[in-house]
């Protein structure tokens, strides 16, 4: 990890999916907000790669509208004509091999043209059906490696969809790319919340000292979304929570809180030390599953006077799903640190907010002198980690309340990112691809780790698949998912930490 922010080299990137939503909405709205600041290559192109025919005015026409619609940092008056005429665009079916000759034409030219002395990135913003044909193609054409400069690959996720899946795409995507030059990008992990993780624990000699078992009563790590599929319903049907959220942005997340002090910020010292908690992570068994897993499906409901649909009613979800779209899970990290610990994680569509958090709950005192003035979920500190959105940390703790006697109220010492004054909180995809840019793979997830992860959903995974009596629950669309996940957390009168209140009254908890 880089302590401050450097120019990366020259270099091409080549984008694949380049007509795509993500390209259009994120990468290149990214790229834009780092040539602001002046961070980019000083000689730099970017190559966009997609079947649909296009000239390069087009594509340069096409990027600039989204500029306007999706940049933060655009201003009507800005010029942005510096910018785009580094987009260059080639149109090839990239499922052919043969098409790769008029790609590696052009890579050549566009080298030469813009002194971007050999090195490239080629960024898969593609469907995952494409991670092993691509570079297999770019292999053909020697496009993968360079005797004169560095070949690098970024990947979205899914890295797979099993461990089986997961394994095949790590060995066929090393046939072609060494581990190092292989990037597979998780846009949580660009978050600064989430890096501030790192910040907290390990600069501050009042928290790392507590972050223990003998000082933590349990950990919270929550992301929740207030819309629906909206139009992935086709998609997520055949995905899941546990595939979409829960496998990869919620267990790293896991994996920063509970991590060992790493011996240096360099990239392999901080995923060396994240990989130990998810192979320290205790193995479900089918009691398990049943006991500590639960999973729900949005049911219609009134909001605020508005119909919302439940989940099997939205455009191309199949109408008897048995698909998730909210998952709790209580585990363990079975290791020195964290042994007896409970780690609490959940995520779901149609919840009452938008909001990631990891919320650190700290033991309560050893006797509870003023346990008839507090609430049960109030009785112990809590540190709470907001990754999005309002963006910041918060402590809260007891104080008395002015007056006759010992009436005791929780207070919020808090700090949010938006009350620094002219500070720029970069968005996740412009610090991962400036991070890509730099050679700094800090962020971004290793090969093994993804195995590992994957390895702890599959007995979740295979349980689901085989055994039709495991319910799933319905929970009215905005609402904090099915009432039974409050049972996870088994002492008297806790429940999960709740941002904010239900958004209908509506009880129909059920079992679908």
């Amino acid at each position: 990890m880089k302590d401050k922010i450097e120019k990366p080299g020259d270099q091409m990137l080549v984008i694949f999916g380049a007509s795509g939503d993500l390209t259009k909405r994120k990468l290149i709205p990214a790229l834009y907000s780092i040539y602001l600041q002046n961070l980019l290559p000083d000689k730099f192109c970017v190559l966009g790669v997609s079947r649909t025919e296009m000239s390069d005015d087009e594509f340069r026409s096409q990027m600039a509208d989204a500029i306007e619609e999706f940049s933060k940092n655009h201003k009507a008056d800005n010029d942005i004509s510096g910018f785009l005429n580094r987009l260059y665009y080639q149109s090839i079916n990239t499922s052919d091999e043969n098409e790769y000759k008029k790609l590696e034409e052009r890579i050549i030219k566009l080298n030469k043209e813009n002194n971007t002395r050999g090195n490239i990135v080629f960024y898969l913003s593609t469907p995952p059906s494409l991670y092993h044909v691509i570079p297999k193609n770019l292999s053909r054409y020697s496009l993968n490696k360079s005797s004169e400069g560095f070949r690098r690959i970024v990947i979205e996720k899914p890295f797979g969809y099993d461990i089986k899946s997961a394994k095949k795409l790590n060995k066929d995507l090393l046939e072609y790319f060494n581990e190092d030059d292989i990037y597979r990008i998780d846009h949580y992990l660009g978050k600064e919340t989430v890096q501030n993780v790192l910040v907290t624990r390990f600069s501050n000699g009042i928290f790392e000292p507590l972050w223990n078992s003998k000082y933590v009563n349990r950990v919270e790590v929550t992301s929740a979304e207030s819309i629906g599929v909206e139009s992935r319903g086709g998609y997520f049907d055949g995905s899941g929570t546990l595939r979409d959220m829960v496998q990869n942005h919620l267990m790293q997340m896991v994996g920063l809180v509970a991590m060992e002090p790493p011996s240096s910020f360099e990239s392999n010292s901080i995923r060396n030390e994240t990989l130990k908690v998810f192979q320290s992570l205790r193995e479900f068994s089918e009691r398990d599953i049943k006991k500590n897993v639960i999973r729900g499906q949005y049911t219609s409901s009134s909001i605020g006077g508005e119909k919302v649909k439940a989940y099997r009613e939205e455009n191309g979800v199949d109408k008897k799903s048995r698909t998730e779209t909210f998952v709790a899970i209580k585990f363990y990290i079975d290791n020195w640190r964290w042994g007896g610990v409970p780690f609490y994680i959940r995520s779901g569509k149609r919840l009452p907010t938008r909001v990631t958090e990891i919320v650190i709950h700290f033991n309560k005192t050893p006797h509870w002198l003023f346990g008839a003035y507090q609430k049960p979920n109030e009785a112990c500190n809590q540190l709470i980690l907001r990754i999005q959105p309002d963006e910041g940390i918060l402590l809260k703790f007891a104080m008395k309340v002015p007056g006759q006697g010992f009436n005791v109220q929780n207070v919020k010492m808090d700090f949010h990112y938006a009350d620094l004054r002219n500070t720029y909180v970069p968005e996740a995809y412009e610090r991962l691809l400036l991070d890509a840019l730099l050679g700094d793979s800090t962020l971004y997830t290793r090969g093994d780790a993804v195995e590992q992860l994957w390895q702890f959903i599959a007995p979740v995974q295979k349980t689901w698949n085989e055994d039709q009596s495991i319910p799933l629950y319905g929970y009215p669309a905005g609402t904090w998912g099915p009432e039974t996940a409050n049972d996870l957390i088994e002492e008297e009168g806790i429940t999960w930490q709740c941002p904010c209140s239900n958004l209908t009254d509506e009880t129909s908890y059920c079992e679908l």
